[in-house]
């Protein structure tokens, strides 16, 4: 089932997306306004430049303003410039129906903050999901997992979770948002996601739920490359193995700005059996009523 999950964010205090245009957006975070490079806003932006400069404490203005934040190998190029006074972490607070989570916002040399909002339809379904799940204490793997609020929304919802990613400063990230949501013991793998998965499988390790959300391109700890055109299907396949054959499900999320939903689909389709499978796009919904697609993401159960 093919479906836009387009996100507004109008009656949320942890993030606003307030407009998008001219290959950048202004958002919110909690009290703070950040402006940052967006490369698929080839349109204008609606409010003027005098506009989003009176609303932002910080600009992170990237060499290069075309190339994806997601795409770890290029995005290095670049400072933030300050308008207002700016702390250089703060706390949001994620409060939906049924979890609560506290996340740090931090503004980092390569222009990521700590959260990639368009994922909430994401850890609602991972919450959901796992609840629905017949058994207690379920196994959660979430690969390429930043800084983990993935990975504790899945604690709260009561998995037993791994989480897994090759930097370990980003690891130290998301172990400290656990902590300021007050969970404990999600266990931490520092590690190139190929090779773990393959271990994994020799160890004859399944998990019922699995969390996938590669980069366009990207490094292990010890220097493995990654290409996601290259090395998608050898991933999935051995997620495959390591997927409980029922009770469980499987997220994966693309980024790659040439890639369609239905990419994600076909993938799915080449290497898992489901009971029910949706896909689709990830957008957020401006202030000023632009749609900002923002990658594509497949979605199973079975």
């Amino acid at each position: 089932m093919k479906i836009d999950n387009e996100i507004d964010f109008s009656n949320t205090s942890f993030y606003k997306l307030i407009d998008v245009g001219n290959f950048e957006k202004l958002e919110k975070f909690g009290n703070y306004y950040l402006i940052r490079p967006e490369p698929q806003a080839i349109w204008q932006r609606k409010k003027s430049n005098e506009e989003w400069k009176n609303l932002a404490h910080a600009h992170y203005i990237r060499n290069e303003q075309k190339t994806s934040y997601r795409n770890s190998e290029s995005n290095a190029n670049g400072g933030w410039k300050f308008y207002k006074k700016t702390p250089e972490n703060w706390i949001i607070s994620i409060i939906e129906k049924n979890y609560k989570l506290n996340v740090k916002i931090a503004l980092t040399s390569f222009g990521h903050i700590g959260i990639f909002p368009e994922q909430l339809t994401n850890w609602n379904f991972i919450f959901n999901t796992i609840k629905s799940l017949n058994i207690e204490n379920p196994t959660v793997l979430n690969s390429f997992a930043y800084t983990g609020v993935a990975s504790v929304v899945a604690k709260i919802a009561g998995a037993n979770v791994t989480h897994l990613d090759a930097v370990k400063p980003i690891v130290l990230w998301a172990k400290e948002n656990m902590e300021n949501s007050k969970q404990t013991d999600i266990r931490w793998i520092v590690e190139d996601a190929t090779k773990y998965f393959k271990r994994e499988e020799k160890r004859g390790k399944k998990y019922n739920g699995i969390i996938l959300d590669p980069p366009a391109y990207g490094r292990g700890p010890t220097g493995e490359k990654w290409i996601l055109e290259d090395d998608i299907n050898e991933l999935l396949h051995t997620a495959s193995k390591i997927l409980m054959p029922n009770n469980a499900f499987l997220i994966l999320n693309l980024y790659s700005l040439g890639f369609s939903p239905y990419i994600a689909s076909n993938l799915i389709d080449s290497h898992f059996k489901y009971t029910k499978k949706e896909f689709g796009e990830l957008i957020l919904k401006s202030e000023t009523e632009f749609n900002l697609p923002l990658g594509n993401f497949a979605r199973i159960t079975r």
